[in-house]
């Protein structure tokens, strides 16, 4: 049988037939199961510990492939992720895992695994998991280049110089990966003619493109033509199920926009996601967990500090210990959020009207050292302890806080989606430089859009790198007053 898998220079862009893609997908197997056996081999050849299982090596290494291979498909490693942009480690990382796991828990039932010494077990796994991941990085960084290079698996052309067809481009262009590149726009109507921009040159009519499939210049269609246009679009499929080429019909860039590339199945039926409650399944309850288990660490550890600032609030000036504040919690309701006492008395501001200024009269000498170290919310974790608050998330804000004049929810209209979760002691936009007085519109606009980059990417991962960011940003901060 010959095979399809020829590299050809069409116009002197590189590209390959589609088929590459399944047999890409075939490499990608084959090299992973030669990365989980080669490490056991060297093992089992070299090491003296392994010499009882030389005699069943066939068959241990047999179990561990077809576990490998069953493994990296159960976990999704051979979708069509394996072609984006992304490095995708995590996936990678899980099946390895997933793979040893199984294996350490089948020696019970297979002699061959048994025989196994347990201190080689760690070192198969380690050596695999880095010949996996660097693979991965490899290959990434490979395909990188041949996107910059303008190579693809596929040649594809947009159907439609529309403004729809534009966004199209222009988004392909940000986000291309190995699997397609983009040559340029085909339509019949010269009256559409000025939108075929984004860098992408007019390649022609319908007869045009039939002829560049015909003579294998194109394996792929995206249908960018206005969705109300019935009965061309019913044309255009017609004429285009006839060819040997696949045909996609390209969504509503403006609605995609809306719906940040998601696309949700109701009865069957594919819509477009807009929105989605953050936090869903178990979520809430993990981290609900990792708010008590680490706030519970965090009042062990920080109750002497906490006991000692106490104190030297009381020397500094009269008054309490706490300060309590009415500020906007989950769902725009108001919860009172405790902080240690950082101005005096007669002047505290209770909703925020004024934000801190630097040297700000306001604030006791004690109140200074506690803001700019941000000690003054240690007692926040009492808040999340009870529920009201988490110890990641969005800050809360007083109510009548303002940048440059302008109340908070006036100064963005996407301010209120920040309270779609609890908020937190830190926060992805306070690790990003995001902290302390917010005077002008343009550090509120960046604090919103981070808080909600956080909540649309949420993870325990994503937490834990935050609470590791928090310190060394709090320690370079000089925007906290």
């Amino acid at each position: 049988m010959v095979c399809n898998m020829r590299i050809r220079n069409v116009d002197g862009l590189v590209q390959f037939y589609p088929e590459t893609l399944t047999y890409l997908r075939l490499l990608a197997r084959l090299t992973h199961l030669a990365m989980v056996l080669a490490p056991g081999c060297i093992l089992l050849l070299f090491d003296p510990a392994a010499a009882a299982a030389r005699g069943q090596a066939g068959q241990l290494l047999l179990l561990a492939g077809v576990l490998a291979l069953l493994s990296f498909q159960a976990l999704g490693v051979y979708g069509g992720g394996m072609f984006l942009r992304q490095l995708r480690l995590r996936p990678l990382a899980a099946a390895c895992v997933l793979l040893f796991l199984v294996l350490w828990l089948a020696r019970g039932l297979s002699p061959a695994l048994a025989a196994l010494p347990d201190r080689l077990w760690p070192v198969w796994f380690t050596a695999t998991l880095a010949l996996l991941l660097a693979q991965r990085l490899l290959v990434h960084v490979w395909c990188r280049r041949l996107v910059r290079r303008g190579v693809g698996l596929q040649r594809t052309v947009i159907l439609g110089c529309t403004a729809s067809g534009h966004l199209l481009a222009g988004f392909l262009r940000e986000n291309a990966d190995i699997r397609a590149c983009v040559i340029g726009f085909v339509d019949d109507r010269s009256d559409r003619l000025q939108h075929a921009m984004a860098g992408l040159p007019y390649l022609g009519g319908m007869r045009r493109l039939e002829t560049m499939v015909r003579e294998g210049e194109v394996q792929q269609i995206l249908v960018a033509l206005p969705w109300a246009a019935v009965k061309r679009m019913g044309d255009l499929v017609s004429l285009l199920r006839r060819l040997p080429v696949t045909v996609l019909l390209a969504p509503d860039m403006a609605g995609l926009q809306h719906a940040h590339h998601r696309v949700t199945a109701v009865a069957g039926l594919p819509m477009f996601n807009i929105s989605e409650r953050p936090l869903k399944g178990w979520s809430p309850l993990l981290k609900r967990c990792e708010d008590v288990l680490l706030a519970v660490c965090a009042l062990a550890l920080t109750a002497p500090l906490m006991l000692l600032i106490a104190l030297l609030i009381k020397l500094d000036s009269p008054g309490p210990v706490l300060f309590r504040q009415r500020r906007y919690g989950y769902n725009n309701r108001l919860i009172e959020v405790y902080k240690f006492r950082s101005m005096y008395v007669e002047r505290t501001d209770a909703d925020a009207e004024a934000q801190t200024t630097r040297s700000d009269p306001r604030v006791t000498r004690v109140g200074r050292f506690i803001r700019k170290t941000s000690l003054d919310e240690l007692p926040q974790l009492l808040n999340v302890l009870g529920g009201s608050m988490s110890m990641v998330g969005p800050r809360p804000h007083a109510t009548a806080t303002k940048a440059a004049g302008v109340l908070f929810e006036d100064a963005v209209a996407e301010y209120s989606a920040r309270h779609r979760v609890k908020p937190g002691i830190t926060g992805w936009a306070q690790v990003n430089g995001y902290r302390g007085e917010t005077d002008t519109l343009a550090k509120i606009e960046g604090r919103v859009a981070h808080d909600l980059e956080y909540i649309e990417n949420w993870s325990l991962w994503f937490d834990a790198y935050i609470l590791i960011r928090t310190l060394p940003a709090v320690l370079s901060a000089d925007e906290a007053y």
